[in-house]
């Protein structure tokens, strides 16, 4: 048996009130409206990417389906690393009334500053099903050498 605190229901409480109050503002920060932005052009909608440090080279995987490679610009300059594109919108997007909606679409723009290790005039970008696979090679001098110790 489990003993439950009795509490006069009509009895006025400050403290509720305020309590009310912090969970509204509680919840209002916590909408996604403003995602985390890394890069100093970022839109607030961008695609997904990762990047992963092998021994010889860096590989960015970035997500862009719908976007075909005439929509997709890819530079490099004073060693940043630009992605822009654009996603039109579905041709289904006047026909109705939007409940939810989370397929982002309009311009995006990611930038990246390099590594010095990264050889900028070796780079080389595929696009394939929706998925831009870059591949940024070291340069050799950056790369660990293996030094032969010898007998006397």
């Amino acid at each position: 048996m489990a003993l439950i605190r009795w509490k006069d229901r009509d009895a006025y409480d400050p403290w509720t009130t305020f309590k009310s109050l912090q969970d509204e503002i509680n919840n209002l920060f916590d909408l996604d409206l403003y995602p985390v932005s890394n890069g100093l052009f970022d839109r607030s909608a961008s695609p997904a990417m990762d990047v992963v440090e092998g021994k010889d080279a860096f590989t960015l995987t970035c997500e862009l389906p719908g976007i075909e490679q005439k929509e997709l610009e890819v530079s490099v300059s004073a060693n940043v690393l630009t992605l822009k594109g654009e996603k039109k919108a579905s041709e289904e997007s006047g026909k109705g009334k939007y409940y939810r909606r989370e397929i982002w679409s309009g311009t995006f723009q990611k930038t990246f500053s390099l590594p010095p290790s990264v050889d900028a005039s070796r780079i080389e970008a595929k696009l394939e099903n929706g998925i831009l696979t870059m591949t940024l090679p070291k340069r050799e001098e950056e790369k660990p050498k293996l030094i032969q110790i010898k007998d006397k």
